[in-house]
Order: C-alpha cells, then sequence, then structure tokens
C-alpha cells in the first residue's frame, strides 16, 4: 500500500493539541464507521468497566476498517461519545494506554461529546469514525 497523503492541519500561532490533531487534510478512498461500542462479535458488553469499553470499540473500528484494506493510520478522525465525564477524565491517562495499544501513536482529528446515554444499555463509550486510504 502506499505512503499516507495526509497533512495534518495546525495553524502556525496555536498550540500543539494533545493526543489528537486540529485537522486532517487526506486524498483516497473513505471509509465511514458506525459508532463502534464495547462489544464483541456476538453483540455481547465485554466489560463493565469504562477503559475496556474504550478499548473494545476501539479494536471494532480497527476491524471495520480493515474490511475496507485499511490500517489505524488511515483514520482521518474519530468522535467519541462518552456518557460520564469525570469517568473520562479521571482515566485519560488508562484511556491514552489503550488507545496506544490498539492505534498506535497515530492521532487523528478527534471530538468528545457527553452525552445523557447510548442506545445499548450498559454502554458507557461510542466511538465512531471516519477513514481516508490512499489510493495504490
Amino acid at each position: 500500500m502506499s505512503k499516507n497523503t495526509f497533512e495534518f492541519l495546525q495553524p502556525k500561532n496555536w498550540m500543539l493539541p494533545k493526543g489528537y490533531s486540529n485537522g486532517v487534510a487526506a486524498e483516497g478512498r473513505q471509509v465511514f464507521i458506525a459508532g463502534q461500542i464495547g462489544w464483541n462479535e456476538r453483540c455481547q458488553l465485554v466489560s463493565d468497566d469504562f477503559v475496556g469499553q474504550a478499548e473494545r470499540a476501539l479494536s471494532n473500528i480497527v476491524a471495520v476498517l480493515a474490511e475496507a484494506g485499511g490500517e489505524p493510520r488511515h483514520l482521518t478522525r474519530l468522535t467519541w461519545f462518552v456518557t460520564d465525564k469525570a469517568t473520562y477524565v479521571a482515566r485519560q491517562k488508562e484511556i491514552g494506554e489503550a488507545y496506544r495499544r490498539v492505534i498506535g501513536r497515530h492521532f487523528p482529528a478527534m471530538s468528545l461529546i457527553v452525552v445523557a446515554g447510548l442506545l445499548e444499555s450498559g454502554a458507557k463509550v461510542e466511538i465512531e469514525g471516519t477513514a481516508v486510504i490512499p489510493a495504490s
């Protein structure tokens, strides 16, 4: 597969963001990944733990992306929906460790939205993604 044709967009006078990019421009095949939660192939939550669910949701994103021939380095955007801001903030270090285990040191544009609840009972985090796979 050819090298990424990505440009990370960081305005010159802005401080560098921590753990994400302000913007990404890319060329290639666009892949849109629906919100993934922390469940397995049988639609069973793998854990009641926030970090465990986040790690599994990220793994699910990688699995969907692989179906398109993509890899985590092709992600251009992730949107996180969380039900508990305090837990997210308190466990950021563990979330970051889980993120790096699954995605590596690739940090696309990201947003985090605190929501009152998610559709699936027991789900604490849902993550959707966008990726661009460069043309061969």
